[in-house]
């Protein structure tokens, strides 16, 4: 009996960029890709925070880099993406949240938060996959999305607006760039304790809502994450595209 050989989580050979990368969920996604063998490029605006964290990856004995980048100078970033690709990996945790209620939301809110979660994370996405196309490669591109891309949620109309926009937009590049090998997936967490999300858990009233909500009765951390990276990176996932890897406690399953 020929038995089937269980595809492979490692990345060694694999180019990784990672967007927001200097804290949070994107440094987590950093972590895991270079542990997992890939040469990862860390990106964000943060300088001291990206040195920071590569200098912890290295001192790990993984390959890390740094990249001074704000996705939302679209002309920038392609730029340098096609300076220092083809990437064979994206994961694009760069993000932006601003909460008040929608009667409350002014221009600038509305304006700052679409400019990075959706303007800023379409032409990253794009800048990546011209960088395969051109170098006739495949690839897997993660988008960090969120649970409220599938659902609303309280003082989060634009926040949950963007995210439902990257759900759109990451579909249709599935679609597009399918037959050139390119993958196109969203992870989609639950409230996880980063830097971004601390002044929601300062108000004891919304704790109360999100551990009433997460089926699993626990706040999620970045390490939940990280195997979510690795998975839809690797060629564990290679029949997944145009997707939403949901990582939200059962959120979702009302």
């Amino acid at each position: 009996m020929e038995l089937p050989t269980t595809p492979s989580f490692r990345l060694e050979g694999k180019r990784a960029l990672v967007a927001g990368a200097s804290s949070g969920i994107g440094l987590g996604g950093a972590v895991a890709l270079a542990e997992a063998g890939a040469q990862v490029v860390l990106a964000a605006r943060n300088a001291d925070r990206l040195a920071e964290a590569v200098e912890a990856i290295r001192a790990r004995g993984y390959s890390a880099d740094a990249l001074s980048l704000d996705v939302a100078d679209v002309t920038e970033t392609e730029r340098q993406v096609a300076a220092l690709g083809p990437f064979d990996i994206l994961v694009n945790s760069a993000g932006l949240a601003r909460h008040t209620p929608a009667l409350e939301t002014t221009t600038a809110d509305f304006d700052a938060v679409f400019g990075i979660n959706v303007r800023g994370a379409y032409f990253l996405t794009r800048a990546i996959a011209k960088g395969l196309i051109d170098a006739g490669k495949p690839g897997s591109l993660i988008n960090i999305s969120s649970q409220m891309a599938q659902v609303g949620g309280i003082d989060r109309a634009v926040y949950s607006a963007s995210k439902h926009a990257v759900e759109g937009f990451t579909k249709s590049m599935a679609i597009e760039w399918g037959r050139s090998g390119i993958r196109v997936n969203t992870i989609c967490p639950t409230f996880i304790r980063t830097p971004l999300t601390e002044q929601t858990f300062a108000d004891p009233e919304r704790v109360r809502w999100i551990e009433e909500k997460i089926k699993l009765s626990r706040l999620g951390t970045v390490e939940d994450i990280m195997a979510a990276v690795i998975y839809l990176a690797s060629d564990a996932s290679s029949m997944i595209t145009g997707t939403a890897l949901m990582v939200d406690g059962g959120w979702t399953a009302d």
